[in-house]
């Protein structure tokens, strides 16, 4: 039996799909799941949906809820942060006060992005405040960061607090296998290596039933890829934009890499509309009608049917596995189930050549009862180790830079490396609009 804390669990969807996993994975029955949110109203929403889903599948497990934080800690093996301080509504009004400013989607990390950095202050605080409440609450549970910023999560604690077990998701690496699936390949028989930086991710090996399967992409772009363009929709993972970079490094972008949800990198593909078109890219759009209109249809359906008790959640949520890795790392650890997963550590051993050692990198990693330990990969070309280093190391660098130091120079430094700044004056302007939001009185006290 173990115990799994979830801090910000009022996400009823998200609570819900790790409640489906578990039920679905027979070793953790009985363990104890702690919920906690600081809306309480949300908190009872998503405690009683998945006390009714575990119930359905007639499986046992000890749910609790509170709204006390280190309350839910007490006895946690396993500590899992998905909360989102300021929610959506945060993210967007920063956007549009950007977005006046001159600022658009496209190669953009910690403005036109969902890490901006006024979302990104909050929850690196967070993110501390709860690593030192699991020092000294419960020291030996793994700390599991799902909620961004991962990249700059995971180096900033990690560096901070050497002693803590702590490891970062992201579902992106899941992007390999809808690649196999539209080249016509069964992901059940493929073997893979993307290694990278957090949102910064590339197919470097890749292979089919023991045999390269880099020949078979090629002749499905040659044969087969415009077609497929045709008729996709916009920022597809297998789209103009994903085909043009892997001609150019030789190799592919995988999950967020290129999309949207990691920034829209880079910000050649969307110098302005006309370009955005020939690649097929849309970003707004994404953000609009995939992200936060699929969101808002998701809570839209968890309400009708946590208020609808007469109806199985079941059949309107069946008993499949989510693609989310949470749940298999917690059974290769507490079960003793070794697997390989990819997953955000600190890039300590040179898993990444030319990363910093002291960066995050997402890697495979070998996970079992003994913990996680990295596996050391071939690396990237050159040209794309360059481009992390500047697009993504080197932002992340200047973001804790001014986060320890708590300087208003620092913070501008970091937007005049955003590729839509074109002033110090433009970026100040920016700076100063968005610390006047009223959400934000903690950080304009923070940064002067």
């Amino acid at each position: 039996m173990v115990k799994i804390s979830i801090i910000g669990a009022g996400s009823a969807m998200f609570s819900l799909s790790l409640i489906k996993d578990i039920c679905l994975t027979p070793s953790l029955e009985g363990s104890v799941i702690s919920f906690m949110d600081i809306d309480e109203q949300r908190l009872n929403s998503a405690y009683s949906l998945c006390e009714r889903y575990a119930k359905e599948a007639n499986i046992h497990l000890i749910l609790e809820k509170t709204t006390d934080r280190r309350e839910s800690l007490r006895g946690a093996d396993f500590v899992m942060l998905a909360a989102l301080i300021g929610g959506h509504q945060r993210l967007k009004d920063g956007w549009d006060i950007a977005q006046r400013h001159g600022y658009r989607f496209g190669g953009s990390l910690h403005v036109m992005h969902d890490e901006g950095f006024w979302i990104n202050f909050d929850q690196l605080q967070l993110m501390e405040s709860v690593m030192q409440d699991i020092l000294e609450i419960c020291p030996n549970a793994w700390y599991m960061l799902v909620s961004n910023p991962v990249m700059a999560g995971v180096t900033y604690l990690q560096r901070k607090y050497p002693e803590a077990k702590l490891a970062g998701f992201c579902h992106g690496s899941n992007g390999v296998k809808a690649v196999a699936e539209v080249i016509g390949l069964d992901p059940e028989h493929i073997t893979y290596e993307i290694p990278g930086v957090n949102h910064f991710i590339w197919l470097t090996e890749f292979r089919y039933k023991g045999e390269d399967a880099f020949p078979i992409l090629d002749r499905w772009i040659e044969e087969k890829s415009a077609d497929y363009i045709e008729k996709c929709g916009t920022c597809d993972w297998l789209g103009p934009k994903a085909i043009d970079l892997y001609k150019k490094f030789g190799v592919f972008p995988i999950g967020d890499t290129g999309n949207p949800g990691g920034g829209a990198w880079p910000a050649w593909h969307h110098a302005d509309e006309e370009t955005e078109r020939f690649y097929k890219e849309d970003p707004q759009a994404w953000w609009r009608d995939l992200y936060f209109a699929g969101g808002a249809a998701g809570v839209e359906k968890i309400r009708r049917v946590s208020e609808n008790t007469a109806e199985k959640v079941m059949d309107s949520f069946p008993p499949e596995h989510s693609t989310e890795p949470m749940i298999p790392f917690i059974e290769a650890i507490a079960c003793d189930v070794p697997r390989v997963m990819i997953l955000n550590i600190l890039n300590d051993s040179n898993y990444v050549p030319g990363i910093p050692l002291d960066f995050q990198v997402e890697i495979p990693c070998y996970v079992s009862g003994i913990g996680v330990q990295g596996i050391k990969t071939k690396g990237l070309p050159k040209p794309v180790i360059q481009y992390a280093l500047r697009d993504r190391v080197a932002p992340v660098e200047m973001e804790l830079q001014a986060y320890g130091s708590g300087s208003y120079d620092d913070l501008v430094q970091l937007i005049l490396m955003d590729p839509w700044t074109r002033s110090e004056q433009q970026a100040r302007a920016l700076l100063d609009e968005i610390l006047q939001m009223p959400s934000l009185v903690a950080m304009r006290e923070h940064f002067k």
